[in-house]
This record gives structure tokens, sequence and C-alpha cells, in this order.
């Protein structure tokens, strides 16, 4: 199986609204892709759909060569959501060994687990605490080490890193290519325009229609531009202008 996604044609509407037009996207194993986009684009709506959180009017969606939902793969996809789900009464380490269970790690699996999630995201210190104690960032620390459990093929990011200090983003990225490296596949949404160049492939999504979908370094060489945020307010300028 060499595409962990695969999206073709695919439509979601609200009402008459139409949000995703005729949507194509394939992901690769061991390979990250950035779908960027302005608030309301579709990106969220690409992914809820994608995974089966979401009833598409048409198209189709392949996850694992599977289509979603289906519980048999859950253990081997990561999915870290916009907002997060916590359990605020439960500590941080009793929430990802909830979550573990879930997914279906062993539980003499669990503690190296939780161990090495929580050292990836900076949270070794903080597993005691209570998540209604966290901050909004520890909280999307905790959301991003649950996604990571299980060591999944898959990991599928809605916006990771917001609120996220720059080292620790740094930290995170160099786990994203260990795992990439390992044969990992990520989807990742972000607005941070930086980390977007750290993607093999990026998509550029706008009114729910992907414009552009190629390297980082093609798309700046199409546009004539230095950077993917160029790249990006140039190509919504000439959809602006058709």
């Amino acid at each position: 199986m060499n595409n962990f996604i695969e999206i073709h044609n695919l439509v979601k509407k609200y009402g008459k609204e139409i949000i995703l037009n005729n949507v194509d996207l394939t992901l690769k194993k061991g390979e990250i892709i950035g779908l960027i986009g302005p608030s309301g684009a579709g990106k969220t709506t690409t992914i809820k759909t994608a995974l089966g959180m979401e009833k598409a009017d048409s198209g189709s969606a392949l996850v694992l060569g599977k289509q979603m939902p289906n519980r048999k793969i859950l253990g081997e996809i990561g999915y870290m959501a916009q907002s997060d789900a916590l359990y605020t009464s439960l500590t941080g380490a009793e929430n990802l060994e909830f979550f573990g269970e879930m997914k279906g790690v062993a539980k003499k699996d669990i503690a190296e687990q939780i161990e090495y999630v929580a050292e990836v995201v900076d949270l070794t210190d903080a597993l005691d605490k209570y998540v209604k104690e966290y901050s909004g960032g520890m909280m999307r620390r905790l959301s991003l080490a649950i996604a990571l459990l299980s060591y999944p093929k898959l990991l599928v990011l809605d916006e990771p890193t917001v609120g996220i200090d720059p080292a620790l983003r740094i930290k995170i990225w160099h786990e994203l290519n260990n795992l990439r490296s390992q044969g990992c596949s990520v989807l990742i949404t972000t607005h941070v325009m930086d980390e977007a160049e750290k993607t093999d492939r990026v998509a550029l999504l706008l009114h729910g229609e992907i414009i552009a979908f190629d390297h980082p370094q093609v798309l700046e060489q199409n546009y004539g531009v230095p950077t993917i945020e160029d790249v990006f307010l140039k190509a919504e300028q000439k959809e602006r202008e058709k």
C-alpha cells in the first residue's frame, strides 16, 4: 500500500453551501503533507470527512486502504483535533493511560509509551497534575501526546502547534521527521507558514478547492516567490482576479 490517504473528488455541503468542491489529495507512505488555507477554507472538514467523522455528499476517501470509520485500524491512526477533547478531572497521565487503552496499547507497554510521548511534548513534570490545572498550551501538548501513542502508521494533526512556544515546536518537528523516517505518514494543517516549508508537499486550500499541491520549493518556483506564504498570497490574488 503506497498511499496512506486517498481522497478523490470529495464533495461536502452544509445545506446549499459547498464546503469541499471535488477535493483530490493523496498521502504516501513516509511523507509529510501540509494542508494550508485561511479559516473557513475547509481544512478541518477535509480531515473529518476523510476519517469518517463527517459524511461526504459524493466522492471517496480511503485511510490505510479502508473506508472510515473503521475500529480495526483505529490503533494505527493518531488523530489530534483542533479543539482538545480531554478529561479535565483526570491527570495528564490518567488521560494518556485511558486513551492508550482505547487505542489498544498493551498494559505492559503503556508506562513506557507514556514516558516517551510526555518527553516529546515536554509534559513529563506535569503528568501528575489534573488537566483542569493545565494552560491551553499544555492541553494542546497533551492532545498531541495522545495522538503519538501506539506508534501510529498515520498521524492526522489539525493545527497541532497552536499555543506552543518556538523551541518546543522545533522539537516536535524533529520527532515528526523521525517518525517519517520510520515510514509513518503525517497530514498536518497549519497557519504557521514556516512549518509548511518543512513538509514534503503542501496543498493550498481555498473556498473548498485545492488550488495548488506540490513540493514547497516547486510551488515557490512556479509562482516566482521566495516563501510558501508568498505562494499562498499570490495564489489567493489570482483566484480573486478570475
